[in-house]
């Protein structure tokens, strides 16, 4: 698969969205990146913010000739999602233009390998972050070392 990076990309937040996270910021953003020439779109495939950003992306698809990439971690990423988290994530993969598998097993560093494969990908990085720790923080971190440009969403 080739990637242009200039014109990609990548998403990253927190599975758990607070109640002042603004879907609304998240829609402005992703529209200003499409309208400004941005067309692939690599999302984790998460839940919480990755989901919310998936959803948005379909809608813009049948706008604008925009890709999304599903980037998953292993294939088992979705073994301890609820049966309707399953269901969303199955048609979420379904509808993604393509996949990529980091890994195939579950290990502790595949979530790391899948974020730093989104970030060396894409020169802008979109993050949900209301945390000084976990992946999303170390994600945006990554992206900082790697001058990829972030935006914050509240």
């Amino acid at each position: 698969m080739i990637i242009d990076k200039i014109r990609t990309c990548a998403f990253s937040g927190h599975r758990i969205l607070k109640e002042d996270y603004n879907k609304a910021e998240l829609d402005r953003v992703i529209k200003k990146l499409i309208e400004g020439g941005y067309n692939t779109f690599l999302v984790g495939m998460a839940l919480g913010f990755d989901t919310e950003c998936f959803k948005l992306l379909e809608i813009y698809r049948k706008k604008y000739p925009i890709k999304i990439i599903a980037c998953i971690p292993c294939e088992t990423q979705a073994y301890k999602f609820t049966e309707k988290q399953k269901e969303q994530y199955e048609k979420m993969l379904l509808s993604a233009d393509e996949r990529v598998y980091v890994s195939k097993e579950y290990t502790k560093a595949c979530m790391f390998k899948r974020n730093m494969f989104m970030v060396d990908s894409a020169s802008v990085l979109v993050a949900y972050l209301n945390s000084d720790k976990g992946g999303t923080f170390q994600t945006v971190n990554y992206a900082k070392r790697k001058n990829v440009s972030i935006i914050l969403i509240k």
